[in-house]
């Protein structure tokens, strides 16, 4: 039996973009969240005090990330030989599960507002929507730069998402008021706003459990990997095939192969793992090669293993 295994080192540069982006959406939330939450205690503003209660779990969340973004960078042990890499999804785990919370909290606020409204100061609530949701597109902005490749960067840019709509709802619901005195717009806009955390939260917390249980990613079919590594000339078979993801962006697969024929074992090993690199850019392989049975030979004829 032969293992191989092959990694390609994602190089510490990768981390460089989100730790920037992180660095500051963390400075301008944490600055502003103040801010918001004093605007909507002076205005009686919901929408307000919802969107700066999120902003200044936002800044936790964000600090969590940069925590997470630097331990998970910490070199692997013969204790953890992964390294910390899964210290990135727990904290994205945290986020969304806090995402949660803090739609249900505001739900259950906006349930006591719509029975008996109270008013609220529209004008000066406006105005300091308005600075939020600006607030709020900038920290988008730096952050969507590097959410796509890494998940935890995704958590925090939802975060900084639910306050732009936070903001943009608070917005709404200040021209309503101040238009027509409608006051029930704030509880409303806060529902609203609230659906859509608890939406992108939700999805946050399944992907963050599916890697820390080990799922196959969704862009990788399993069958499509076994097809693709059987057709390896002096490959019979492929059994206990397995795919996960370590962290975002790294993925993991291992193999058992059953080879016969003559084909040089090295040359089928650097087969199998260029086409798992290359084609289904999985970082980490190891491949155990078998050798076939002179039981399975005598029961089962393959053409791969008539080569000369």
């Amino acid at each position: 039996m032969t293992h191989f295994s092959s990694h390609r080192d994602s190089g510490c540069c990768s981390s460089v973009q989100p730790k920037v982006a992180l660095r500051l959406a963390l400075a301008l939330t944490s600055m502003f969240a103040v801010v918001e939450f004093a605007g909507g205690w002076f205005t009686n503003s919901l929408a307000l005090m919802a969107d700066a209660g999120h902003m200044l779990t936002d800044a936790a969340a964000l600090g969590l990330s940069l925590f997470a973004l630097w331990f998970a960078s910490r070199p692997a042990t013969s204790r953890k030989t992964y390294g910390f890499l899964r210290v990135e999804i727990l904290a994205a785990l945290v986020n969304g599960v806090t995402l949660v919370v803090i739609s249900l909290f505001i739900f259950y606020e906006a349930y006591h507002r719509l029975l008996n409204p109270p008013p609220v100061k529209s004008g000066t609530m406006l105005v300091i929507a308005c600075a939020g949701l600006v607030i709020n597109l900038l920290c988008a902005s730096a952050l969507h730069r590097s959410h796509s490749s890494n998940l935890n960067v995704r958590g925090a840019l939802l975060h900084v998402i639910g306050d732009a709509l936070g903001s943009a709802g608070a917005i709404v619901a200040g021209i309503l008021m101040l238009a027509a005195g409608w006051y029930v717009a704030d509880p409303l806009i806060s529902v609203l706003v609230g659906l859509s955390i608890l939406y992108n939260s939700w999805r946050l917390v399944k992907d963050s459990v599916d890697i820390l249980l080990e799922g196959t990613p969704a862009h990788i079919d399993l069958e499509t990997v076994r097809n693709a590594l059987s057709r390896v000339e002096g490959v019979a078979s492929i059994h206990d095939l397995h795919v996960w993801t370590l962290t975002s962006g790294i993925h993991a697969m291992s193999c058992h192969a059953v080879v016969c024929g003559n084909e040089d074992r090295h040359q089928i090993l650097e087969r199998l793992s260029h086409i798992v690199r290359s084609r289904f850019e999985i970082d980490h392989t190891t491949i155990q090669l078998e050798e076939v049975s002179l039981r399975h030979q005598e029961t089962r004829s393959c053409h791969e293993c008539t080569t000369s």
